[in-house]
């Protein structure tokens, strides 16, 4: 419980440092500092090394490349947690498994009931469907010990096997035109990431070479880069053997190390240039839009009816358990947290519309205001409870 405990007090402070970076985001581009945060997010970044060449504005440095790393970090959550954590048995992954089903179907049916016939506005179906695990335990961590751990430990468990649903979409539904060459010399270093698996290669050196190079050829495939990052994760050892015959875990010395960086830069850095949503010019008929109302409505009433309406049924049909120590009032409490999408939400955006303007950002305002709504409620209901 220990190791849970300190996951859950990162996630915490990563939580309250990502809502710093979001006001902050949101003064610098509501007021006359407007053009500079603008400029600042349009900084270009070149790479060149012989014929490679990477070109890219500071914003998309980091949604490809820092957030590769985050995407790395999640899958190493994954595989730790299918192999030996709160995913490993059936009974364990019932409940947030079943939850995280509905917590991704119903914001879906949501956002497809206002935009099913709009081609381009269909794309970001997968927006509502995400939770953000450091702004929901932030808010747990609010309430202390009102808030039992095994609540916790189901929201944590649900976000996880959200993000792997959300790595599927990307991988499946958002993934651009593909290049033939790129994708054999990323398929060529997945096969040797497989080999040092197999072979025990416990050099972190050696994944981590490999690679970089698997995520430049990502990124020059058609296939989202940060996909590069989950790959790479699953083919780093769980337990291996070193020369003196001790049993280390590279995976968990590699997710250790990872954590700080991604919790207390990474995701803050995200937010920054992500949530700067200029709200000034954006009226309250543009909000009732299709796409903003898809969304919201999916985050906010999709994710707590779908997260709730699910564990209900598997509980009361014997097919899970309610957490322990923990009411009904309790469990629609954090059912109502999970519509805070934000991070993912805000990543799906970026690839399901590559214009930022094309819906005059009333897409990521909407994902503001439903993440506040369902933190402020979700908030109240467990306050109370």
């Amino acid at each position: 419980m220990k190791t849970i405990e300190e996951f859950i007090h990162k996630e915490s402070a990563s939580g309250i440092l990502l809502i710093s970076a979001t006001i902050l985001a949101l003064i610098l581009s509501n007021t006359f500092i407007s053009p500079l945060y603008q400029s600042f997010l349009h900084i270009p970044v070149a790479i060149r090394v012989g014929a490679l060449h990477l070109d890219k504005s500071l914003y998309h440095w980091v949604n490809d490349g820092l957030m590769a790393i985050f995407f790395l970090l999640i899958g190493l959550e994954v595989k730790r947690e299918i192999l030996e954590g709160h995913l490993s048995s059936l009974n364990q992954a019932a409940l947030p498994g079943i939850a995280a089903i509905g917590g991704m179907l119903v914001p879906a049916i949501f956002y497809l009931a206002f935009n099913a016939d709009n081609s381009i506005a269909i794309r970001g179906w997968a927006i509502p469907t995400a939770t953000d695990i450091a702004f929901a335990l932030a808010i747990l961590s609010l309430l202390g010990s009102r808030v039992p751990l095994s609540l916790k430990v189901f929201l944590m468990a649900l976000a996880i096997i959200d993000d792997l649903g959300a790595i599927v979409i990307i991988a499946v539904f958002y993934t651009a035109e593909l290049y033939t060459t790129s994708i054999v010399i990323a398929l060529v270093c997945l096969v040797l990431l497989i080999m040092l698996n197999k072979f025990g290669v416990i050099k972190k050196a050696a994944y981590f070479i490999i690679g970089t190079i698997l995520w430049i050829s990502v990124l020059k495939s058609g296939v989202h880069a940060t996909l590069a990052g989950v790959a790479l994760a699953f083919t780093i050892p769980l337990k291996a053997k070193d020369e003196r015959g001790q049993t280390v875990s590279p995976l968990k010395e590699i997710e250790h190390g990872l954590h700080f960086w991604v919790a207390f830069l990474i995701l803050p850095l995200f937010a920054f240039v992500n949530a700067g949503v200029n709200f000034t010019d954006i009226s309250l008929r543009q909000m009732s839009g299709p796409v903003p109302l898809g969304i919201m409505l999916g985050l906010f009433l999709g994710k707590q009816l779908g997260v709730f309406g699910f564990s209900w049924v598997a509980i009361k049909l014997k097919l899970a358990k309610l957490p322990a120590g923990s009411n009904w009032r309790q469990l629609y409490g954090v059912s109502v947290l999970t519509g805070i999408g934000f991070t993912m939400s805000l990543f799906i955006v970026s690839l399901a519309f590559a214009d930022d303007t094309l819906f005059q950002y009333t897409d990521k305002l909407a994902i503001l205001a439903a993440s506040f709504m369902s933190g402020i409620i979700g908030y109240l209901i467990l306050k109370k409870s």
